[in-house]
């Protein structure tokens, strides 16, 4: 006969979110997980000279009577880490049961239900959001009307139980599995944007909300794998947009697209954390970064925080050194480096020292060249075709050469007539290792990539 179980999770020690989120994974050893509360972060209990604490609560079903459960949450606890201390001291993972069905248990080293219950709001602010009417087996007054005897102030929501999902990945669990390294991916781009450099700027249209939401929907049914949703031209000489303007152009477009296409990755391009906090709540998955890292310093705690994907561009730009020419748009002139591709790399591995101070796993991180950033039409040419010197850095890498400046300056062609020359540099950067490209034109793009893939993928390229 099984019994329905509620645990109260703490941490305050080391990775505390991580610290819950392996807690979760190991009780389903011997407990079936049905249901988790959100986490709080709240203060210390007893010993105050100690750090904040991570508060969940979870319910479980178990047919182990209450001294196995114990004996098996003990164990539990000393294989995730946790060592002897004093009492109420700082923990790397702190599990007690709380309730045992309706049961009432007095032995020596187990009281249920838990005799501090109703004196502790860290345990009983999370207890009463997944289960309000439950009745206390003792009081026998419900939980949601206990909760009102004792002051709550101190308890603050850090993530809501729909973010925290602990088997797997949190985010791209609730997204469709994208085969980095398997085959290339296409990201559609979407310039919510009226100027952008290749003149698909959406904000130019008539009806800017319902164009785009067309172009999303067309993009995914030619088989685009990612949508990158931008709200400030990157273009030299491009002028700044304020926070709020940005936000106001890429929640709105984010929100339909989520409810039209819920499985599709969506990456938003900002360097901005207001920015990316904002389009993450709005259901975006990936940050996009031009600036990887360095322009805000807040963003890779908020990615870190989302348990994004992150894309570090490498990028020295500078306004001093574009060229804007009417027909072709802008370059970059007279950029020096003392030796680019040694420069890129090790510029692009501060962008990872960044990401990783902050709590970014490594296989959340995706590295891109910066093609059209801070370089020269010949250091693009250069850049693209050494690609695999950077690929050798051991990340998935992006590759965005679409209608670039660079393919404009050597054909003599203007940003619209740009696709040939786009596809044969995406074809040389799959050779050269690029597993996404992240494009303007989809369709031909995915073709483009099929054959190259069949080729390159399937039977090797020697």
């Amino acid at each position: 006969m099984t019994a329905q179980v509620f645990l109260g999770l703490g941490s305050n020690l080391g990775d505390r979110l991580e610290n819950l989120r392996a807690a979760v994974t190991a009780i389903k050893q011997f407990a079936d997980v049905q249901e988790w509360s959100s986490i709080y972060e709240t203060p210390p209990w007893g010993l105050l000279e100690q750090p904040y604490f991570f508060n969940m609560v979870v319910s479980v079903r178990t047919n182990l009577e209450p001294p196995a459960l114990l004996s098996a949450i003990k164990s539990l606890e000393t294989r995730l880490g946790r060592v002897p201390s004093e009492r109420y001291g700082p923990r790397l993972i702190d599990i007690d049961i709380l309730l045992y069905g309706n049961e009432i248990y007095h032995l020596d080293d187990l009281q249920i239900p838990h005799p501090r219950l109703t004196e502790r709001p860290f345990v009983l602010v999370p207890l009463v959001e997944i289960a309000p009417n439950r009745q206390h087996p003792v009081l026998k007054e419900r939980l949601s009307e206990l909760i009102t005897q004792i002051d709550v102030s101190d308890v603050e929501l850090f993530l809501s139980k729909e973010n925290f999902l602990p088997f797997g990945d949190p985010k791209m669990t609730l997204r469709k599995e994208l085969p980095l390294g398997q085959r290339t991916l296409i990201m559609g781009i979407l310039n919510v944007t009226p100027d952008s450099f290749s003149g698909d700027g959406l904000l130019q249209q008539e009806n800017p909300p319902e164009t785009a939401l067309e172009q999303a929907l067309r993009f995914v049914s030619e088989g685009a794998d990612i949508l990158d949703i931008g709200g400030e031209s990157t273009r030299p000489g491009a002028k700044p947009v304020s926070v709020q303007e940005e936000i106001d152009r890429v929640v709105p477009l984010i929100e339909r697209i989520r409810v039209e296409l819920p499985d599709i990755p969506i990456s938003i391009d900002t360097y901005k954390a207001p920015v990316a906090e904002a389009a993450l709540a709005a259901g975006a998955d990936w940050i996009n970064d031009v600036w990887g890292l360095h322009a805000d310093p807040n963003l890779a705690a908020v990615a870190a925080y989302n348990q994004s994907r992150v894309i570090l561009m490498h990028n020295r730009s500078k306004p001093a050194d574009a060229q804007l020419v009417e027909r072709l748009g802008g370059r970059y002139i007279g950029v020096q480096y003392t030796h680019l591709l040694l420069d890129v790399c090790t510029e692009l591995l501060e962008s990872v020292a960044i990401a990783r101070t902050a709590g970014i796993p490594d296989e959340h991180i995706i590295l891109d060249p910066g093609i059209g950033f801070g370089k020269t039409v010949e250091q693009n040419l250069a850049l693209l075709n050494h690609l695999d010197q950077i690929k050798a850095l051991g990340f998935p890498l992006l590759l965005g050469v679409s209608r670039k400046s660079f393919i404009g300056f050597t054909l003599d062609l203007p940003p619209q007539q740009r696709l040939e020359g786009t596809l044969a540099a995406g074809v040389v950067g799959i050779l050269r290792g690029a597993d996404i490209l992240r494009v303007h034109e989809v369709l031909p793009a995915v073709r483009a990539a099929r054959m190259t893939d069949a080729i390159v993928r399937t039977f090797g390229s020697s």
